[in-house]
């Protein structure tokens, strides 16, 4: 699967049982989905197919061709699943896009003024962040990936608007919050 852009559409968990099934949780809209991509890639380049998935609690548990053993399976352990990008259906609906598609895009103001650049998209259970490199500082922001903090997105033009956090707007150098400030 050499060549453009990759989608994670899920990661392996823990060994499940003796027969060299695994957990697997799915980060496709449909989480039954994820085995209907065909052949799913590593970051290491291996290439593993899932043969059979069935629903657990939060998980699935999917048996991957040529994974017969426990300690096969273990040795999978937390390995990320990918395919390549043209490979996912086109999207439907105006306002839906798939994280990747945002890697790379100029972070700008309401006045089209150039903040930095997208370079990541994250989910750690609580929505959508997106991680801007800022053209002011060395390091990277997290903002939350909502109609607030982001009013817009035209992968068309390259851009994404952003509403600055106060670190933003200064440079690095945040102003303290009316909390911060006092009540009286």
């Amino acid at each position: 699967m050499a060549g453009g852009a990759r989608i994670c559409l899920g990661q392996i968990g823990a060994a499940h049982g003796v027969r060299g099934e695994v957990r697997l949780r799915s980060f496709t809209a449909e989480p039954e989905a994820v085995a209907a991509y065909g052949p799913l890639e590593t970051d290491d380049g291996r290439v593993l197919q899932i043969e059979s998935l069935r629903a657990a609690k939060d998980h699935f548990v999917a048996t991957l061709a040529g994974i017969h053993d426990r300690e096969a399976a273990a040795q999978l352990a937390n390995l990320k699943l990918y395919v390549p990008r043209e490979r996912l259906p086109e999207i439907a609906e105006p306002g839906e896009f798939y994280h990747a598609d945002l890697i790379g895009l100029a972070a700008v103001d309401r006045a089209g003024r150039h903040l930095g650049s997208v370079v990541a998209v994250h989910n750690f259970g609580a929505g959508d962040l997106i991680e801007v490199r800022l053209d002011a500082k060395a390091e990277t922001e997290l903002i939350a990936f909502n109609e607030i903090n982001v009013p817009a997105v035209d992968l068309g033009t390259g851009r994404i608007m952003i509403e600055p956090s106060p670190s933003v707007e200064d440079g690095g150098e945040a102003k303290p919050s009316l909390s911060d400030k006092g009540r009286g």
